[in-house]
């Protein structure tokens, strides 16, 4: 039987060993000076523009300044604090609180980059420049587009940002604050009771996993107050998960797990739904199914929009044509080199590229030290091998104190980084160690190019 006692983690004393010598090491690599990991300088006068300070942009920063000498590298957005976007779900569910995942850009942009705080307006990369929102436009010999995604709340009927923490309205994805209102919202919930709905956009999104998350959180959240009854059922809470397609996550093997997680929670599941209205002062959602309309009332629901290239992108000749990318602009870029496929001199990474897999900062971390020396090897007029294989993590959380650390490539294979220790389908307490404590460090040295 699946109580709450059941659902509190076992910890060896080997277990938290094995673990405090990960995040020792984690720490020891954030102290490592940058150029420890480069080799010798390259000499160029390449002018090299990177557009977008996020995860992806940043860590593109630091690895080009560590690796080159003579170089004008540009960096480019506007934003000035820098958000641990892998945060936002602890700081939706009350794990964190809102300033965990700030911090400032100005913190991890190298001395020898220039940061303009503009936002890119306009790419083109025939002309080989990017034009930005105060009319500067600026040339390039390479270009690096790490502009992210942009939300897309306004193609929900009804629905707008700052509705998030009222009527019942949660949506983690939009900041710090929209995360913190989330978990007000849902806290609210759990001590009244009713009907929880929890939703994922029919489009491409990134951290695909955290819709999972959040409705495991919020069941346990309930569950631990008294508002499940014995084992889900019963109680004053219900929890309902709508799909946009018929699986639960792009692996199969893994959305099998969550499906028998959430039958052992009683969380039912309803496929095919795409949320496209909302009625909150009737608390009403409607979503689109492969019959019609369908309304279903609430008295809590997560909101996920939809995502989309941002407009600099999506209005430039980046886009992938045709196929599965085409219409939401993601770029068009090689899957193993990250480099456009029309455009040899521009790179994608992050979010905004166009692969089977890859929008966490997991992928970000291995995609972008591939499309960086891929850049550096056309500088030095030789080849790079060095592949992307669609490396992407998820420490998907199950409940407080447990999670299933999974990692996988391209092809759906699950991929072990602590194979002996770490089973990628079992909850444990060391995945839930590594999610709230063990991650951000290497993140920061990500950002720095230092991991």
């Amino acid at each position: 039987m699946d109580t709450l006692s059941s659902r509190k983690a076992v910890v060896t004393d080997t277990d938290r060993r094995r673990f405090l010598s990960l995040v020792a090491a984690g720490a020891a690599s954030t102290a490592l000076p940058t150029q420890a990991l480069a080799k010798d300088k390259l000499k160029t006068s390449a002018r090299i523009v990177i557009a977008g300070a996020g995860a992806a942009g940043l860590a593109a920063a630091s690895r080009l300044s560590a690796s080159l000498d003579g170089a004008r590298i540009t960096l480019i957005d506007a934003r000035m604090p820098h958000y641990y976007q892998p945060g936002f779900t602890l700081v939706g569910a009350g794990i964190k609180p809102a300033n965990y995942v700030v911090s400032n850009t100005l913190d991890y942009v190298p001395s020898n980059v220039d940061w303009l705080q503009e936002t890119v307006t306009e790419i083109d990369p025939e002309a080989n420049k990017v034009v930005t929102d105060r009319g500067k436009s600026i040339p390039y010999d390479y270009l690096v587009v790490a502009t992210g995604l942009s939300l897309h709340y306004d193609e929900i009927e009804g629905m707008e940002p700052g509705l998030i923490g009222k009527n019942g309205i949660a949506s983690i994805y939009n900041g710090p604050d929209a995360a913190r209102s989330s978990w007000q919202a849902l806290s609210e919930f759990i001590d009244r009771g009713g009907r929880g709905v929890f939703t994922r956009p029919g489009t491409e999104m990134k951290c695909a996993g955290a819709p999972l998350k959040y409705t495991f959180l919020a069941e346990d959240h309930a569950m631990r107050r008294g508002q499940r009854g014995t084992d889900g059922r019963g109680g004053n809470i219900e929890i309902e998960y709508f799909s946009n397609n018929k699986s639960l996550f792009s692996v199969p093997i893994v959305a099998e797990k969550v499906r028998m997680l959430f039958r052992e929670r009683n969380i039912p599941v309803t496929y095919e739904r795409v949320l496209t209205a909302i009625d909150p002062g009737r608390r009403i959602a409607t979503f689109r199914t492969p019959e019609g309309s369908e309304e279903q009332p609430y008295d809590f629901i997560h909101v996920i929009p939809p995502m989309r290239a941002p407009a600099a992108v999506r209005n430039s000749p980046l886009p992938w044509q045709t196929g599965n990318w085409a219409a939401e602009g993601w770029m068009e870029v090689d899957r193993s080199t990250l480099r456009h496929v029309r455009y040899p001199n521009v790179f994608g990474v992050g979010d905004i590229a166009g692969v089977p897999k890859g929008k966490t900062a997991a992928s970000v971390k291995w995609q972008v030290p591939v499309a960086i020396d891929h850049l550096l090897a056309d500088i030095n007029g030789t080849q790079s091998s060095e592949r992307y294989d669609g490396y992407t993590s998820c420490p998907l959380i199950t409940a407080l104190g447990r999670a299933m650390l999974i990692e996988f490539d391209y092809e759906n294979n699950l991929v072990q980084s602590f194979p002996g220790f770490i089973a990628p389908l079992e909850e444990l307490w060391v995945s839930w160690v590594m999610k709230t404590m063990a991650l951000k460090p290497t993140y920061i040295s990500m950002l720095r190019g230092r991991a």
